[in-house]
C-alpha cells in the first residue's frame, strides 16, 4: 500500500499499526460496516481465528484486533457477491452470510492446521451455498497439508455442486461463471 497508493481497509486495531509504519491510506471499520470504494462495496464480516501481529524480533505477537473476512460486491453486470473468509474455521453463522449477501465465489483457506482443512471447508461452502470455493492457505509448508483435492472429494461426498477452483501463482479466473 506505502508503494502503490492501495487502499487497506482493516479493523481499527490494525489501522493504527499500519498508520504507526506510515501506511496513509486506511479506512478502519469494523464487523457489520460496509463501505464502498469506486463501484466496489466491501463489507466487512465474522470470522473464527485468532489476530496477532508480529511486531519486531524477540518480541510477542501483539494484539491485532477482531479477526475478519469480507464480503465484496462487484459492479452491476461483473458477477456476483464474492465471500473472503480470511484465516478461520468454519462457524454457524456463515448461513448468515449466505442468506445476508448471496455469495456466488468464496475464497477460503483448507491448511487444517492453523485454518480450517478440507473436510470443514466443504461444509462451509454448503452453509455458503456458493456455486465456486477458491482454496488458499495450502501446501506453502508442510504442515499446511490440506489438498485441493481433498476438499473436491469432500465436496464430492457431500452432494454439493460446488467446484473447487484452483488458482496458480500468477493466474487469474473470471468472476462470472
Amino acid at each position: 500500500a506505502a508503494e502503490t497508493g492501495a487502499t487497506v481497509v482493516c479493523v481499527p486495531e490494525m489501522a493504527a499499526y499500519f498508520a504507526s509504519v506510515g501506511v496513509e491510506n486506511i479506512v478502519e471499520m469494523n464487523k457489520g460496516g460496509t463501505i464502498k470504494i469506486n463501484e466496489v462495496s466491501i463489507t466487512m464480516v465474522t470470522a473464527d481465528h485468532s489476530c496477532g501481529l508480529a511486531v519486531g524480533e524477540n518480541v510477542p505477537n501483539a494484539y491485532g484486533g477482531n479477526p475478519v473476512g469480507f464480503v465484496v460486491g462487484l459492479p452491476s453486470g461483473e458477477g456476483g457477491p464474492i465471500y473472503i473468509s480470511g484465516d478461520t474455521n468454519v462457524f454457524g453463522d456463515m448461513a448468515l452470510i449466505r442468506e445476508l449477501y448471496a455469495p456466488e465465489i468464496a475464497f477460503m483457506p483448507i491448511d487444517g492446521h492453523y485454518n480450517m482443512g478440507p473436510r470443514e471447508a466443504a461444509y462451509a461452502v454448503n452453509l455458503l451455498g456458493v456455486d465456486r470455493v477458491v482454496p488458499y492457505h495450502f501446501g506453502t509448508f508442510p504442515i499446511l497439508a490440506g489438498t485441493p483435492d481433498e476438499l473436491r472429494s469432500y465436496l464430492d461426498a457431500s452432494a454439493s455442486k460446488a467446484t473447487a477452483v484452483v488458482i496458480e501463482p500468477g493466474q487469474s479466473m473470471p468472476l462470472l461463471a
